[in-house]
């Protein structure tokens, strides 16, 4: 019997195999060849590679822009943030030093950790996506006229009506994003929790507290703030999380591909980025949502994550 080249593993969501051979061969020069335009036509999409080294200024511009926005304008500027932690003191540092007054600004943390009963991590737990955020930003920007009630975490009391307060403050402006392992937007995970008899159903789900998928765990159990080694132990079994309503309801969302192990060319980001932006759109892959959008879509992807997958005889280990 001839031995196999492909695996179906019970664990991992995906089974279509082909669509994962067609993506997994999606070359570097073909995703540049797009020209920024979606393969699926939508004209909501817009997709850009750059260069590694400007990845993270993406980010900060598309921040102090909308920050400084709502100040000159005066107006309510609500927006769902993900955990790029040291990316936050930079944008801190450059509002203060600008001078902006953050007056108008709502932040939503768009997920943080919960325990197997549900219960949602505090802010003051270490490892947690409210607790950076606080410390990175909320306490370098209250001097700028920030309101701290504007700083909406999840927690077991704010979790239950986070996608009720979206629709009331007519809902968020923009979301930065970026898939997991699994694919998860946010932490919206493949996992039962989330499966819907229809996409429609799916896509209407608001906030709450889910499992999440042991791909997920192992990713973020190498991540700083649970040691950076594996220590699957350390790292909460479900989080709270916006739902997939709140994507899709963004009047805006900045997606970004750039994920690589210390700044190399190792990345488990590179496969699941293609999943999400290339594939079709499906619940088992939580990201591909964003293809479905109606609304303005930013897809950044590095030069790293576009880069054609190969083997590598020589750097096998």
């Amino acid at each position: 019997m001839a031995f196999k080249e492909t695996f179906k593993h019970d664990f991992y969501p995906f089974k279509n195999q082909a669509e994962i051979d067609r993506v997994r061969n999606i070359t570097y020069e073909e995703i540049v060849a797009m020209n920024g335009k979606h393969p699926n036509g939508n004209p909501n999409i817009q997709l850009d590679v750059i260069r590694n080294e400007e990845f993270e200024n993406i980010m900060i511009t598309d921040m102090l822009m909308r920050i400084i926005e709502s100040d000159r304008e005066d107006k309510k500027c609500v927006m769902i943030m993900c955990n790029p932690c040291p990316t936050y003191r930079k944008v801190a540092y450059m509002l203060k030093e600008l001078g902006v007054n953050c007056r108008n600004v709502k932040f939503y943390m768009m997920d943080e950790w919960a325990d197997e009963d549900g219960n949602i991590a505090p802010l003051s737990y270490k490892a947690g996506f409210g607790y950076a955020f606080n410390y990175f930003m909320v306490q370098h920007i209250k001097e700028l006229g920030f309101k701290e009630e504007n700083f909406i975490y999840h927690s077991n009391k704010t979790t239950p009506d986070f996608s009720k307060m979206l629709e009331q403050d007519g809902e968020a402006d923009i979301v930065y994003s970026g898939p997991g392992w699994p694919g998860h937007l946010a932490f919206i995970d493949p996992v039962e929790d989330w499966f819907k008899p229809t996409m429609e159903e799916y896509l209407e789900q608001p906030a709450k507290v889910a499992s999440l998928h042991p791909l997920t765990i192992a990713q973020n159990s190498l991540h700083g703030g649970f040691g950076f080694s594996g220590d699957i132990s350390k790292v909460p079994p479900k989080g709270a999380m916006m739902g997939p309503r709140d994507a899709m309801k963004a009047k805006n969302v900045l997606d970004m591909h750039g994920i690589t192990t210390a700044g190399s060319k190792v990345t488990w980001q590179r496969l699941t980025s293609r999943l999400c932006i290339f594939g079709q759109p499906s619940q088992e892959v939580p990201a591909s949502i964003l293809q479905l959008r109606d609304k303005p879509t930013h897809i950044i992807m590095s030069r790293n994550l576009a880069a054609t997958i190969k083997e590598d005889d020589y750097f096998q280990y």
